[in-house]
């Protein structure tokens, strides 16, 4: 399946984004121990460009410089972190802080140059200000495959005897304000629309799916959060029948164990079994090795009674939501059903004022006009 164009941007963290993309040595011997699958054989294939107008090359520093142009050019400090302010109707409105610096994951393919991703950062400077400082084309990342590839698949390849399934991508780093007014670009989500275009458009790449087209934020806040709820409660039942298929093969397997202890013909081959539990080659045997599968048993009980508490937890809260939506309907429909009520009550009242009006003016004969219009109205309510 071909990689679909994608970028996901958010607020740099400086104190680590550097390492990463560099790939420190000191980065390099932290995720040796991690689960963070780079594989260094294939590191040599990365890129990277630094703005010649960026100045120094430290993220910090630049930071430090832009906190400093803010102030000149506003005479305020920049709002860093988050803060919270009463709106009109009283409630309490939360305020992001200010993200100078931001970096964007760029989906790529693996014949993606350097060219086309600074060529892609140069169209957003020009379309929308935002100036690109670093550019890093990653190409030793992924995950390794548990066996073969799917047929589909034309990315994964061989390292050493193991599958790797790669994750071309490249991060952007940019500069997010305007350095002549001392205050952020401001990017709606048409213009982050535009954005994933272009990328497919510069990348070659087939674009994403919108979330306009996908509908995932259609949902109401109650609706989505009950779906997402379920989808966390189906995920955890499916762990919980795991570890219980753990648990009825670790318990087959020690009365297997205490069925074959119990046996004449153990008994008989003592000498033998003691001999194969000293040198570990029958792990069913031997009390070390029931002992420890005992263990494992209670061990993974307990893991499946807290999944257990933690379904009833979710289970519970799903019902509870799902209680104060229908509430909500209801009352909607309430509120809606008066207003109608309320609705029909002044239409009545004003047709009555309306025809007591015309009974007035034929009774009188005072206004001719109205004299030739009664009969009309008349054949209406008739």
């Amino acid at each position: 399946m071909a990689t679909k164009s994608s970028i996901h941007i958010k607020p740099c963290n400086i104190a680590s984004s550097e390492a990463h993309n560099r790939r420190t040595a000191e980065y390099m011997r932290h995720i040796g121990e991690s689960r963070i699958y780079v594989v260094p054989e294939l590191s040599t294939d990365n890129e990277q460009w630094i703005n010649p107008d960026f100045g120094s090359p430290d993220l910090r520093m630049h930071y430090d410089n832009i906190r400093q142009m803010v102030k000149e050019k506003t005479g305020r400090a920049m709002q860093e972190k988050e803060r919270e302010r009463k709106g009109k109707n009283g409630k309490i409105v939360k305020i992001a802080g200010c993200s100078p610096i931001r970096e964007g994951v760029l989906l790529v393919r693996s014949d993606t140059t350097l060219a086309d991703v600074r060529k892609f950062g140069e169209e957003c400077q020009r379309r929308w200000g935002i100036t690109p400082l670093q550019i890093f084309l990653h190409k030793d990342e992924g995950h390794w495959l548990n066996g073969q590839p799917e047929a589909e698949d034309r990315e994964s390849f061989k390292v050493g005897d193991r599958w790797f399934k790669p994750n071309y991508h490249a991060h952007i780093v940019f500069d997010w304000m305007n350095h002549e007014t001392g205050k952020s670009r401001k990017l709606n989500d048409d213009d982050m629309m535009q954005m994933q275009t272009l990328a497919s458009d510069i990348l070659l790449m087939e674009r994403g799916q919108s979330k306009a087209v996908t509908g995932k934020e259609h949902l109401e806040r109650n609706d989505f959060i009950i779906e997402k709820q379920k989808a966390e409660l189906q995920r955890m039942d499916a762990a919980k029948r795991h570890k219980e298929e753990q648990i009825n093969l670790a318990e087959q397997e020690l009365k297997q164990v205490k069925s074959e202890i119990r046996t004449d013909k153990l008994k008989k081959t003592a000498t033998t079994a003691a001999t194969a539990i000293t040198s570990g080659v029958a792990s069913l045997f031997g009390s070390g090795k029931l002992k420890e599968l005992e263990r494992a048993n209670e061990k993974l009980q307990d893991e499946v009674s807290k999944r257990n508490t933690n379904i009833e937890k979710l289970q519970s809260q799903v019902q509870q939501m799902q209680k104060q939506h229908d509430t909500q309907i209801h009352n909607l429909r309430e509120m809606h059903r008066q207003e109608l009520d309320m609705k029909e009550k002044e239409l009545s009242r004003l047709a009555r004022i309306i025809d007591k009006a015309f009974r007035w003016f034929r009774c009188s004969g005072k206004c001719c006009a109205w004299k030739s219009f009664v009969p009309c109205w008349d054949s209406l309510k008739k």
